[in-house]
């Protein structure tokens, strides 16, 4: 069999992946995104399947250059015919948060109040029918980056008179409404192959918070953003974290979510506003890495479920390609 071809950036994250991927004795090649060509006209298949790692936070390592230039390689590698893991269509909504909250809205999910800008004059208007506190969050995230709380307009109103307000590298962002959240925590809910595959709840210590959006991806001066404050890495930072089977209308929700986001891999977390009990989903993760400590957390380890189901993904080509008659 062709090796597996694992693309991303961040040097560390996907380790457990390819010690899975080692276990079974599966061939793999690590592409670097940040430092990458392809040509037009190359169709040559090089490899059993395409995974796409690639992490929107990658302007956090200076990887910037991969984001878009993902988008480019992902159309390109579909169109050869490919099997494409979290291609083209994951990962336009992978990196976008606007259109996150389109999806929501075109299904009838709900999601917290929010307005999508893209110049600093736009801020206050765009700010007076929402509950303060707000956040104001960077189109292209990850990892909690480009978010900034305010209690107040005056506050808002403060930083953009100072210019320091930070749009990002699309030059779009979000006001969002801060949800506090019920009980304290957030759940997030992953799913591999369009299915649910587990769920987590992630306390804090003791504040209310929307996880990534708010303070506890935040220093005291709510400026300068915590590295690994997210789900997937919270036991290891001291978080309380339980696994958790959300309510059948969660899992129909989230299932329907990914199906329509052509992710294959990833995580949706979701949020209950302590002011009015309603479920609000938040955040679309194409980029699940699991739950850091996952076999003590949900009692399983999902990377293993991950490469039967890339396994079964190249089989089910194989099969499907011997069965179809070729003329010659």
């Amino acid at each position: 069999m062709l090796p597996f071809a694992i693309y991303h950036e961040h040097p560390d994250w996907f380790k457990p992946l390819f010690a899975a991927l080692e276990k079974r004795g599966i061939a793999y090649e690590r592409i670097n995104p940040a430092q990458h060509y392809f040509a037009i006209e190359d169709t040559v298949r090089k490899y059993a399947l395409f995974f796409n790692r690639m992490s929107p936070s990658a302007y956090l390592r200076n990887n910037e250059q991969g984001i878009f230039y993902t988008l480019n390689l992902l159309k390109h590698i579909e169109l050869s015919g490919l099997i494409t893991i979290n291609g083209y269509k994951a990962f336009t909504y992978e990196t976008s948060k606007a259109l996150q909250l389109v999806l929501l809205q075109s299904l009838g999910l709900p999601y917290p109040a929010a307005r999508v800008v893209n110049h600093t004059s736009q801020l206050i208007d765009a700010a007076k029918d929402l509950r303060f506190p707000i956040v104001l969050k960077a189109n292209i995230g990850g990892s909690g980056a480009g978010i900034t709380k305010y209690n107040s307009i005056e506050s808002l109103q403060e930083d953009i008179n100072n210019g320091n307000i930070e749009f990002g590298i699309d030059k779009t962002a979000l006001l969002q409404e801060y949800i506090p959240a019920r009980g304290g925590y957030i759940t997030r809910v992953e799913t591999l192959g369009g299915k649910f595959l587990y769920a987590i709840k992630v306390h804090t210590t003791g504040e209310s918070f929307n996880l990534c959006p708010a303070d506890i991806c935040q220093t005291t001066n709510g400026k300068e953003l915590v590295r690994n404050a997210c789900a997937i890495d919270a036991p290891k930072n001291g978080l309380k974290v339980e696994a958790y089977t959300p309510p059948q209308h969660v899992i129909d929700a989230v299932e329907l979510i990914v199906a329509k986001t052509g992710i294959d891999v990833g995580g949706i977390e979701y949020i209950i506003d302590d002011r009015d009990g309603k479920i609000l989903y938040y955040d679309i993760n194409a980029l699940s890495n699991f739950v850091a400590d996952a076999v003590n957390v949900i009692g399983f380890n999902p990377h293993e479920k991950l490469v039967d189901f890339l396994e079964q993904k190249v089989y089910a080509s194989k099969k499907e390609a011997v069965s179809i008659p070729h003329s010659f």
